[in-house]
C-alpha cells in the first residue's frame, strides 16, 4: 500500500485528511534545519547518490535502479536534470512529484504526482517538513529532477518511521521532480462584503487574515461572503481543493485552527468537510477569498467538537488556490 506523501498537521480536523511521509516535525528542528526564508544547503552529489540510475522523462514517472542493500553514510543529492524556473528558496512552497524506496531493500515507499497526477507540496523548511525532502528540493529549479540519498534518521529526523516500514538501520532514496512554485494566497480582485460581516484584515507579507467580530449576534444560517473575486476555474461538488485558511469563533475571536500558522496550504475533498465550509468552496473561483459564518447546524452540530461546544458559530475565511477532479 504506498503511503500518501502530503503533511500531516498538528489538528486533530486537517490530520483526519491528510497522512504522510512528509510529516511535520516534533518542533524540534536539527542542528542542521533549514528554516523559513533561510539559506539553502546545497548538499553535494557522492558516490553513493550517484550509483542510483533514473531512467525516463522529466515528469514521468522514473525507472530506478540501484545495487542493495545501498548504505548511505550522509546525505548526498545528484541532480539529473537541471530546470530554468523559479527557485525552491528556504521558506517557498514548492508542488513535487516523487518516488522514494528503501535503499535497504530496495522496495518502492511512495511515488506520487508523475504522469500529469496530482503533486505533492512540500515548504522548504525543516520545521514543516521532513528534512531529507527540504535537502531534496531546496535551491533548485522548477523543471529539475533529482536524487537524494541519506541515512533514515538524517532524512526523518526525530518522525515515527514504522509505517513507512523502516528501521534507523536503513538508508532511503528519493528521485523528485521540482513541478511548480504554488500561489499561497488568493490574488483575486477585492470586493466589498455584505452588510454585517466580520472585518478582515490581511498581513502585508504572508496574508494571513486578522478577523474581527462585530459586536452582534450571529446568524442562524449559514452566510457566504466574497472578499476577493478570482477569474480561475470553478470549484465543483467533490473537487479537491488546495486552500489557505483561518477559523474563529463568533463569540468571542478566538482561533480554532489556521493552515497559515501551520505555515503550509492544506488540500482536501469538498466532501470531507463541514457542510457550511463546503457551501463556502463550491461554485467559487480558483483565486478567490471567501468568508463563511457557520452556524452549529451546518458546522458540528449540538455534539460540537474539541473546543469548538454545540452553541459555537464558526467564522471561516478561505484563500481558493487550486482545484482538480
Amino acid at each position: 500500500m504506498r503511503t500518501s506523501l502530503k503533511a500531516l498537521t498538528a489538528t486533530a480536523t486537517a490530520a483526519l485528511l491528510v497522512s504522510g511521509l512528509a510529516a511535520c516535525s516534533s518542533g524540534e528542528p536539527s542542528s542542521t534545519a533549514t528554516p523559513a526564508g533561510a539559506a539553502c544547503q546545497n548538499v553535494k552529489s557522492g558516490d553513493t547518490s550517484k550509483s542510483v540510475k533514473v531512467a525516463g522523462e522529466y515528469g514521468k514517472a522514473p525507472k530506478v535502479t540501484f545495487d542493495s542493500p545501498l548504505k548511505a553514510t550522509d546525505v548526498q543529492r545528484t541532480v539529473i536534470v537541471t530546470g530554468k524556473g523559479a527557485v525552491a528558496k528556504g521558506g517557498s512552497n514548492v508542488d513535487i512529484a516523487l518516488a522514494a524506496y528503501n535503499g535497504t531493500t530496495g522496495k518502492e515507499i511512495t511515488a506520487q504526482g508523475f504522469d500529469g497526477s496530482e503533486p505533492a507540496m512540500v515548504k522548504v523548511d525543516d520545521n514543516a517538513f521532513v528534512p531529507g525532502l527540504v535537502r531534496a528540493v531546496e535551491c533548485l529549479h522548477v523543471g529539475s529532477r533529482v536524487v537524494l540519498t541519506a541515512p533514515v534518521k538524517e532524512a526523518f529526523g526525530s518522525q515515527d518511521i514504522s509505517q513507512l516500514k523502516l528501521t534507523e538501520k536503513d538508508s532511503v532514496v528519493f528521485v523528485a521532480d521540482l513541478v511548480d512554485l504554488p500561489v499561497t494566497r488568493a490574488e483575486g480582485k477585492p470586493v466589498t462584503p455584505p452588510a454585517g460581516f466580520p472585518t478582515v484584515k490581511l498581513d502585508a507579507s504572508t496574508g494571513e487574515p486578522t478577523i474581527t467580530i462585530p459586536k452582534a449576534d450571529p446568524p442562524t444560517e449559514t452566510k457566504i461572503g466574497v472578499l476577493k473575486q478570482g477569474d480561475g476555474e470553478t470549484v465543483q461538488p467533490g473537487d479537491t481543493v488546495t486552500v489557505q485558511y483561518k477559523g474563529v469563533l463568533w463569540k468571542d475571536g478566538k482561533m480554532f485552527d489556521s493552515s497559515w500558522s501551520r505555515g503550509t496550504p492544506t488540500s482536501f475533498p469538498t466532501t470531507g468537510v463541514v457542510k457550511g465550509f463546503k457551501q463556502a468552496l463550491e461554485g467559487q473561483k480558483v483565486g478567490s477569498q471567501v468568508i463563511a459564518i457557520v452556524p452549529p447546524a451546518d458546522g458540528y452540530g449540538s455534539a460540537g467538537k474539541g473546543e469548538i461546544t454545540g452553541t459555537d458559530t464558526m467564522v471561516f475565511v478561505v484563500d481558493i488556490l487550486k482545484t482538480s477532479r
